[in-house]
């Protein structure tokens, strides 16, 4: 942490009580709005969940409670987004399970390949206590972790040739996000991982610095990426789920009351936003295959034996005893 950091907390943490955070409206007294910041646009089902949250957050608590919501990266990225929840300067975010890895390393869970044999599967896990477990693993960053939205399954999608074994991989760059896991995935299945950020990556499938990237249908239909990769494989290769946030300075300044509406209208906008997700879902589907885009649904057997020893590498760190926990709630009805 910085010293301007380390500075802005200490005098957070001193006049936490008695004044507003910048986070929030105001704390203690009247009405409170908590500013909730984002990456995404209006018209994607986890803003649209998140609109939902603060209506239900406004009538739990007879307006009492609200929120103030910055989408489109106004106030940043999600990495700088992170860092003003941590200060209390945004009461909330949105991120992906793969941004949290560097806060968390039992995130990295959810990044190993064909964890998950299905999406009932995914969902217990969630929904379990090791679900709520994962959550309590960012305390120590100042963060307050309040559930998880659905982000779908990650798939491939190229410029050039579609994919439909591992093989057809090979020697190909494709577009990953900054984590350790996500490039080791790629790399196993035969692929060169390139990082390169979300912001870039239309250019860069036009002007093939990539030959492809990988992401779930809303993302890749809303980014219209599909202008420019033309085939898009279901491997379904990883479920990572989105994670709300809230800052820890923000939601310890809180009253008990305040706190469990915001569970409580969290617990809303997920079973609110996972229909949204579905219908985006299946739409995105059917307009990318509109635009000419075709969709492969491949044997998913070759690429789950091509990562098997990835996971077994895994089983024997310090993520073993979760993914023990994960494979426990296989089959539990």
């Amino acid at each position: 942490m910085t010293l301007s950091r380390r500075t802005a907390l200490a005098g957070l943490s001193a006049g936490l009580a008695a004044s507003a955070l910048p986070g929030c409206q105001r704390i203690g007294e009247g009405p409170v709005s908590l500013k909730l910041a984002h990456g995404l646009n209006a018209d994607h089902p986890v803003h649209k969940a998140m609109v939902f949250m603060g209506e239900r957050l406004a009538e739990l608590s007879s307006d009492q409670l609200g929120l103030d919501i910055y989408p489109n990266g106004q106030l940043g990225n999600e990495r700088q987004l992170i860092e003003l929840l941590q200060i209390g300067a945004v009461a909330m975010t949105k991120v992906s399970t793969i941004s949290m890895e560097g806060f968390s390393p039992s995130m990295k869970l959810f990044s190993i390949p064909y964890l998950f044999t299905d999406n009932d599967h995914f969902w217990r896990v969630l929904n379990s206590d090791l679900g709520r477990d994962l959550l309590d693993t960012l305390h120590g960053q100042r963060l307050q972790g309040l559930g998880y939205y659905d982000a779908g399954s990650r798939s491939f999608y190229m410029t050039n040739a579609p994919v439909r074994t591992p093989a057809d991989l090979k020697g190909l760059k494709v577009r990953v996000l900054p984590s350790r896991t996500s490039i080791e995935m790629v790399e196993a299945l035969g692929g060169s991982a390139t990082p390169i950020s979300w912001g870039e990556l239309y250019t860069a499938l036009q002007q093939g610095v990539v030959d492809g990237a990988e992401n779930n249908p809303p993302s890749y239909y809303l980014s219209r990426h599909y202008e420019t990769a033309k085939y898009y494989t279901l491997d379904e290769h990883t479920a990572v789920p989105d994670l709300v946030i809230m800052s820890r300075p923000v939601f310890e300044a809180l009253s008990e009351q305040s706190r469990d509406w915001i569970r409580q209208a969290m617990a809303a906008s997920v079973t609110y936003q996972r229909k949204l997700w579905d219908e985006a879902s299946k739409d995105a589907l059917e307009k990318v295959r509109a635009a000419g885009v075709e969709i492969i649904h491949p044997d998913k057997t070759p690429f789950r034996e091509a990562v098997a020893p990835m996971k077994a590498a895994f089983s024997q760190t310090n993520l073993g005893p979760l993914i023990a926990r994960v494979e426990a709630l296989e089959n539990r009805l």
